[in-house]
């Protein structure tokens, strides 16, 4: 059981590591939207989407696979309380539009992408 919990803890770290890399190669902010978490959460979506219908589908990875991709590397790479931060940044510098438009692109297209990955991998 610990090992598992060691498992993930790397995975996170390594998602961890990922994200800030990437987020420092995006642009920081188009037509007033943070971009950098609002891309990684729709790129992890599309990537969760992609995995987990491909470990339904087609491959059983062991349980230690599973727990370094899913909770640990898509858990660290993806993250709510930045998304919570950003648009509370927003909010509490009275951008209401922006931070409404940022809540629904976050959602819709995370949403969107993890569906989109999924059919993917049905399609192969």
């Amino acid at each position: 059981m610990i090992t598992h919990y060691i498992i993930i803890a790397f995975g996170g770290a390594l998602g961890s590591i990922i994200r800030v890399f990437l987020s420092k190669l995006l642009p920081t902010v188009v037509y007033g939207i943070p971009i950098p978490i609002l891309s990684i959460n729709i790129l992890g979506c599309f990537i969760m989407g992609l995995l987990t219908e491909i470990m339904a589908l087609y491959w059983s990875p062991p349980d230690q696979v599973r727990y370094f991709l899913i909770p640990g590397f898509l858990g660290g790479f993806t993250t709510f309380s930045t998304f919570a931060l950003e648009f509370g940044l927003l909010f509490k510098e009275d951008k209401f539009l922006l931070a409404l438009s940022y809540i629904v692109l976050s959602v819709v297209l995370s949403l969107l992408f993890f569906f989109i990955g999924v059919k993917i991998v049905r399609l192969l």
